[in-house]
């Protein structure tokens, strides 16, 4: 784009661009990064919608801003997720899908790791568990488990996933073939990137293990987001598939937005949470950097397992990196 191009834009059209499209900075107009925006623009297509623009206005000022608009609706109808779906389930927050649509843009252009089959993908973590025990009299009582850990888990899934822990250090062979559940690297990199297509893998799995008829009182929904949440708190997610999985995350009825939540290592940030069976579960990012920082589980009402507002877990992430043998650290 020339100068004179640059001109053209003036500032009330800046102004609500960047008001319209959480992620941006003022540095990235006018459109030098057109790529953060092809993704609205995407959607507004498949919609087959076409944006009227404004008189006075350049055309591609007002395609970004509707499609900024129609965003929020536009993932949920591409979702899939109807009503007949999920008839009491909620449609995802707003500003759950706006904030998840930056974090997926932040994630998108983060480096990919540099790895080597053999090598080793290290994850360091702090924080705690719940379990519960019978006590005399037959009632139950929960107590908290440590769940600090340094884990080392191979690229390519040929070598025994290294834990250590306050308790020591264990290993565990491979599970043998990778699955959503229990992926290496090298599997993560065979799924697809684009959100349409990764959902329907997602789904797939989640309605086999906790649809109608699997006796799973989970449902797909909160299966599909524990699986995401899983496999971003592993770490070693390729950039493009990271990026994938937060949008999907935004089409899934009843995400919310946290702000305020705060991790096991005591840090602060906002959380994307779903609320099921009386407890929330949180994926909670710093609120700067949009970097996944860790999870946790909130109760919210008063039961066996704690007092409302109790965390029934939280894990918060403190280290990654790539080795080239387990006990090895970055």
């Amino acid at each position: 784009m020339n100068a004179a191009d640059d001109a053209r834009v003036e500032p009330s059209a800046r102004d609500e661009v960047l008001r319209r499209l959480p992620g941006l900075s003022d540095a990235e107009l006018p459109f030098r990064n057109q790529h953060l925006i092809r993704d609205h623009l995407m959607r507004e297509a498949a919609e087959g919608r076409p944006a009227a623009g404004r008189a006075g206005r350049p055309l591609f000022l007002s395609l970004a801003a509707a499609a900024a608009a129609c965003a929020v609706v536009g993932a949920f109808v591409l979702s899939g997720s109807g009503p007949a779906e999920h008839p009491r389930a909620a449609r995802p927050e707003p500003a759950a899908v706006r904030f998840l649509d930056r974090v997926a843009w932040a994630a998108a252009r983060a480096p990919a790791p540099s790895v080597r089959d053999g090598q080793f993908l290290y994850t360091k973590t702090v924080g705690h568990s719940t379990a519960l025990s019978e006590v005399a009299g037959g009632g139950m009582e929960a107590s908290r488990i440590d769940q600090s850990a340094e884990v080392w888990v191979s690229v390519d899934g040929t070598a025994a996933t290294t834990t250590r822990t306050a308790r020591g250090t264990g290993t565990h062979p491979p599970d043998g073939k990778p699955t959503l559940n229990g992926p290496t690297y090298r599997f993560l990199e065979t799924l697809p990137t684009d959100p349409d297509r990764l959902r329907k893998v997602i789904y797939a799995d989640a309605r086999l293990n906790h649809g109608p008829g699997s006796g799973s009182t989970t449902g797909p929904d909160q299966e599909a987001f524990v699986m995401i949440g899983d496999i971003l708190k592993r770490g070693g997610t390729p950039p493009g598939l990271s990026a994938a999985l937060y949008r999907v995350a935004a089409r899934i009825p009843g995400v919310v937005l946290v702000p305020g939540a705060t991790d096991a290592a005591g840090r602060t940030g906002v959380a994307v949470a779903r609320v099921h069976d009386g407890e929330r579960t949180e994926w909670i990012f710093d609120e700067g950097s949009l970097g996944f920082m860790g999870e946790r589980t909130v109760l919210l009402k008063d039961g066996t397992w704690g007092r409302a507002g109790s965390e029934v877990t939280s894990v918060a992430v403190v280290g990654r990196g790539v080795t080239d043998r387990p006990e090895q650290l970055p």
